[in-house]
């Protein structure tokens, strides 16, 4: 049986690979925005560690570059120097993802090997393993898509890379919160009657406002309206469901992405709002009240990101910022959903 300070190590642990995920994800951010994801045309999950080194060894590197579709169709005549400032953030993006693993995978060695990782965590840590590994897959897949003929990521791809990334995030993170904070004797998991599942449809549509800013960034739908809070002076904006079938708007028309992307974080900002506003007298315990106000704060930050982003026809720094911040209001609801299992003092519930 481990000992409670085994499992706070354990914790810290997967705080630390918790921040590294987020890193990955705001590093990702930035190797799509500037157009370098498709720079690196062969995956080397081992030879490809080191960097060229030298001249001739960019030259080769350059070379596989050129006959690839993004340079043929958008950067033909692109100097070596060019290319290099592409490059590295793909590189960057990639290497730090072999980092991460290397993180995770030296620690849990040592952690199974001096006895400090119970049974009942032991198959936690194995699926957060495999789901790691599937993401380095699923990363060159999306990449693949983007090798063949039109030099652009398959967006329902780059949404499954992005929803991957936080679900991989969100375990290890509400593990490590199980560690840290373990569930008292006789309490709900679940929170206590309708704040419970109120904080689980927050968390929920978290995820989900987040997997459509995925679909924005993969078609690039931020900028077709650059304009709030009408879309090009229009409420409902015309085109809506253009494309046939129906389905296929919500993933590949511009105006429904963009469109479907707004009503999603508007409807989560009223919900957070709402959950804020009638918890805020009756929840007495003071880490979950932290938690809650820190979950309106990041909601607002978020939204302020989104608006900014949207108005300056998206900015690099504000648009990775955006998408960092979106990372941060999923870990405050679901601090907030793991600490509801603790309520005892609800008006009523």
């Amino acid at each position: 049986m481990t000992s409670p300070y085994q499992e706070k190590t354990i914790a810290v642990w997967l705080l630390v690979c918790c921040a590294a995920v987020f890193a990955m994800v705001v590093l990702g951010g930035v190797t799509r925005l500037t157009g370098s994801g498709l720079s690196m045309v062969k995956w080397e999950p081992v030879t490809g560690v080191l960097p060229p080194l030298n001249h001739e060894q960019w030259t080769q590197v350059f070379e596989l570059y050129q006959r690839s579709p993004e340079y043929t169709h958008k950067n033909l005549g692109m100097s070596l120097d060019e290319f290099k400032s592409i490059f590295w953030w793909e590189y960057a993006h990639r290497l730090f993802g072999r980092l991460i693993g290397f993180l995770f995978f030296v620690p849990l060695i040592f952690f199974v090997v001096t006895g400090r990782v119970s049974r009942s965590l032991a198959p936690k840590l194995v699926i957060m393993f495999l789901l790691g590994g599937l993401q380095g897959l699923l990363g060159w897949y999306m990449v693949k898509s983007g090798l063949v003929h039109d030099p652009h990521v398959s967006q329902y791809r780059l949404t499954a890379h992005l929803g991957l990334a936080l679900v991989i995030y969100a375990y290890m993170f509400w593990i490590a919160l199980d560690l840290l904070f373990p569930a008292e004797k006789g309490s709900n998991p679940n929170g206590r009657g309708s704040y419970g599942l109120f904080a689980a449809s927050i968390s929920l549509i978290v995820f989900l406002t987040a997997l459509s800013g995925g679909f924005v960034a993969g078609t690039r739908a931020g900028y077709a309206y650059s304009t709030f809070p009408t879309m090009a002076g229009q409420w409902i904006p015309h085109g809506l469901f253009a494309l046939d079938p129906v389905w296929r708007n919500f993933f590949e028309n511009l105006t429904t992405i963009q469109f479907d992307h707004r009503v999603l974080a508007t409807l989560l900002f009223g919900l957070i709002l709402l959950f804020w506003w009638s918890t805020r007298k009756v929840v007495t315990l003071s880490r979950l009240r932290i938690g809650i106000h820190l979950l309106l704060g990041a909601a607002c930050l978020q939204v302020a990101l989104g608006i900014s982003t949207l108005l300056l026809v998206v900015p690099i720094a504000l648009a990775v910022a955006h998408q960092g911040s979106a990372v941060l209001l999923l870990t405050a609801s679901l601090f907030v959903l793991h600490e509801m299992r603790g309520i005892r003092a609800v008006s009523g519930k």
